[in-house]
């Protein structure tokens, strides 16, 4: 029988379905090339191995786009419809849950399997994008964690030390976090989501010139035109810039990689999104620069199908003065799927927080966003990402002229990141409302 690279069984494969395969989840690890040519090669090789199919069915399914669940639920019927074994079945189990809106549902099923196949490259990553994207902190660490030591010397590990290390930043733990993330990227230097674990726990921990030196040293590796994360480490570095106050740097950042490397899926135009919200809050002139991205947003929108893509796009549309467009996004909380019920816990106040804060109704904005933001479980997102939230709130209880809650939120910002120039304005500016 044949076998993938970490001595999985792939049914009704051929060789050179194999390698596609193997190169295919590489790049799904790393961020680095194109997985889906690479399992488009392995099926016009092998069109009757399943796990092809539902390896494809993971990329679209995971992507939060709506003609992209579509799309995957096609690439599940026709793995369905040939010979199978156990590992298919799981997988296939784990995307219908997945894709009928059920996050944490699917990502059981896979700790399930994980038990017995613990080197399943694709069931672990895949997991480790479920908890990512439902914010499952606890879920980041132990899943990648719990097969760690299980993984030495096997092909790809240190790509799940990459996973550990976001996994132990996500839950806290930012020296063990470095340190794997930093010995993931000396095995793979183009490992992508190890660096970025690593440019996290310095966004985390206040370090934004050690952040920027990082960035800076391994932009060859990260920033390649081939590098599907190049994105989300333009922003990381962007955010670097706002804490070193340097807001015509990242600007200019926003302006150049970020629209250069491609504002045409939700993932990246979220990114966009939350770094010109802080750069307008850091008082930044935006200029004309939401209408593009809320033009962009209309063909990725299906209200309550993913809650932190609303939230962002709700930022877009209301950044461009269009009302309208992120009233919209309100209208998506029904269903009993996991999905929806995010949207109703989550997904309407945020939403309803940024209308109110751009309105410049801050005290509706301070109830809305107070009532969501402490995520877990939910949602999506990282930390750092979510914390435009909490950015949002003490801005608004800056402009709402409420001293006591401007302090007590600039004093909680500053309790884990007392050196970040960001958090001691808002500390300055929310002591001056008191004293006024």
């Amino acid at each position: 029988m044949a076998q993938d690279l970490q001595g999985n069984p792939l049914l009704g494969a051929n060789p050179a379905a194999v390698v596609a395969f193997d190169e295919a989840l590489r790049a799904y690890a790393t961020y680095h090339g194109d997985p889906v040519a690479a399992l488009d090669r392995g099926i016009a090789a092998a069109p009757e191995c399943a796990m092809l199919w539902l390896a494809k069915a993971w990329l679209y399914g995971l992507a939060t786009e709506p003609g992209a669940t579509a799309m995957a639920r096609d690439f599940v019927a026709r793995a369905q419809a040939l010979a199978g074994g156990k590992r298919e079945a799981a997988h296939g189990e784990a995307l219908a849950r997945l894709l009928a809106g059920n996050w944490t549902s699917a990502g059981l099923v896979l700790e399930r399997w994980q038990a017995e196949m613990p080197h399943d490259l694709l069931a672990l990553q895949s997991g480790h994008l479920i908890d990512f994207f439902s914010a499952n902190a606890r879920a980041l660490r132990d899943r990648v964690a719990r097969v760690l030591p299980l993984w030495r010397d096997v092909p790809g590990e240190s790509w799940v030390m990459g996973m550990a290390a976001f996994g132990f930043e996500e839950a806290g733990d930012y020296a063990r976090a470095e340190d794997l993330g930093r010995e993931a990227v000396e095995r793979d230097p183009r490992d992508s989501w190890a660096h970025h674990a690593v440019a996290h726990v310095m966004e985390m921990m206040g370090r934004p010139q050690d952040g920027l030196g990082w960035m800076i040293a391994r932009e060859p590796y990260w920033a390649s035109d081939d590098d599907n994360l190049q994105v989300h480490n333009w922003w990381h570095r962007a955010l670097c810039h706002i804490e070193t106050d340097d807001i015509a740097g990242a600007l200019a950042l926003y302006d150049g990689p970020v629209r250069r490397g491609g504002l045409g899926l939700a993932l990246p135009l979220a990114d966009g999104a939350a770094l010109l919200w802080r750069l307008e809050m850091q008082g930044a002139d935006v200029g004309t620069r939401w209408e593009e991205l809320s033009d962009k947003w209309e063909g990725h929108e299906a209200p309550g199908f993913y809650a932190f893509n609303d939230l962002h796009a709700a930022m877009a549309h209301v950044g461009a003065g269009r009302f309208d467009r992120a009233g919209r996004l309100l209208s998506g909380a029904s269903g009993d799927s996991e999905a929806a019920g995010w949207m109703r816990r989550y997904g309407l106040p945020l939403v309803e927080g940024v209308i109110a804060f751009r309105r410049g109704d801050y005290d509706l904005a301070a109830d809305r966003l107070m009532q969501a933001r402490h995520i877990s479980g939910g949602f999506g997102g990282s930390h750092a990402q979510r914390d435009v939230i909490d950015w949002t709130l003490a801005e608004t209880a800056i402009r709402g002229r409420m001293p006591g809650l401007a302090e007590a939120l600039a004093r909680e910002r500053l309790a884990t990141r007392p050196h970040s120039p960001v958090n001691r304005s808002f500390l300055r500016r929310a002591v001056a409302l008191r004293e006024a």
